[in-house]
């Protein structure tokens, strides 16, 4: 069970409702430690004088803020505490705003907001509903751990979910900060009606548990790989930036290959000659006369590969990981369903194998 890192109240207007607070995320990433190269030994850190070199206590360490070259003035953590914002324990809804106004960049954490005791239920589902009724996010500050935050309180399904924000002066203005943005005009025209069509075809309902983090997966394979002596197989190169020339036939082969049911993704070649689907690729594949290897992929897709097309290349991965198909972090969507499908050829073949040899002995 979940433990509350903050409690309080919600306010809004005259009602208010008691509430804690609970994380809404955990950490899967894969944690290092720091050792030394060649042994076992742990690297630890210190605070040490820059001066003298020598380590420094917890309780000896101030804050120093400089105001001129090796010029610093000193404050103590209890005179920071004294100006804090105050240890509100309450959540004080001041505005309503249509939740879709809120720009994402604006979002920062997020929290699991649940009435504390039963008692308040009915108060806390009254405005959980009403949020979703009116799609709005409540805004309010409040204070967590010595500092104020500007947060967001939205409604889910059956949840209260309070997300902190970033405020106004933390958000960089693009348009001032970053060189070479597009100007309006580049994205008009063909290619603009072209690229809609394969939004389209891409659009899919948002279902958060078909997307995996592949590249932790990819780390707790290599570190198991290494502990077990295995080689390391490394990751295919990133593909080349699109030419503006070939921008309508990659776009045009984009099309064709969502229709197709073959939906991409970041690890898909989309390099030429690659495995793209574009006009040139497949001009290119038509001239190139069939090698074996071709032929051994045609027929591999007559081996259950219909079935293994409708999988992510996600799904693909995981599947080649458990038969150990080698070169499988290189492989493109389409080389491992051709893998998969000859690995299932092999295993059926095997259990003819095997049951004919039992009948023999029989």
């Amino acid at each position: 069970m979940a433990r509350a890192i903050w409690t309080g109240v919600i306010t809004f207007g005259m009602v208010t409702v008691p509430v804690g607070l609970y994380t809404a995320l955990e950490d899967h990433a894969v944690h290092f430690h720091q050792v030394q190269r060649g042994s076992a030994d742990r690297i630890r850190n210190k605070r040490v004088n820059e001066r003298t070199g020598e380590e420094v206590a917890a309780k000896d360490i101030v804050k120093g803020f400089e105001v001129a070259e090796g010029e610093y003035v000193v404050v103590e953590p209890d005179e920071l505490d004294e100006i804090a914002p105050g240890r509100s324990k309450a959540i004080d809804i001041s505005d309503f705003v249509d939740l879709g106004a809120i720009e994402p960049v604006y979002f920062d954490r997020t929290y699991y907001v649940a009435p504390r005791g039963e008692e308040y239920a009915k108060v806390y589902e009254l405005l959980r509903a009403a949020l979703a009724e009116t799609d709005k996010a409540g805004i309010a500050t409040f204070v967590m751990r010595g500092k104020q935050y500007l947060t967001a309180l939205r409604a889910e399904d059956e949840v209260l979910v309070l997300q902190t924000l970033h405020w106004a002066d933390e958000v960089r203005d693009p348009a001032r900060e970053l060189p070479d943005l597009p100007s309006g005009r580049a994205g008009r025209g063909k290619e603009r009606d072209m690229a809609v069509k394969l939004i389209d075809a891409l659009s899919a309902p948002w279902e958060p548990g078909r997307y995996r983090d592949m590249y932790q997966e990819k780390v707790r394979e290599l570190v198991r790989a290494k502990a077990e002596g295995e080689e390391v197989e490394t990751a295919a190169e990133a593909p080349r930036a699109t030419d503006v020339v070939d921008l309508m036939d990659l776009l045009e082969g984009s099309i064709e290959r969502a229709r197709g049911g073959d939906r991409g993704g970041s690890g898909s070649d989309t390099r030429e000659g690659g495995r793209s689907g574009t006009r040139r690729g497949k001009r290119k594949a038509a001239e190139k006369p069939p090698s074996k290897a071709d032929g051994a992929s045609a027929s591999s897709r007559g081996t259950g590969a219909g079935e293994l097309r409708e999988l992510s290349k996600a799904e693909l991965y995981r599947r080649a990981t458990e038969l150990d198909v080698p070169g499988r972090s290189r492989m493109s969507r389409d080389e491992l369903v051709d893998e998969l499908a000859r690995a299932r050829g092999r295993d059926r073949k095997g259990d003819r194998d095997r049951r004919r040899g039992r009948k023999r002995a029989a």
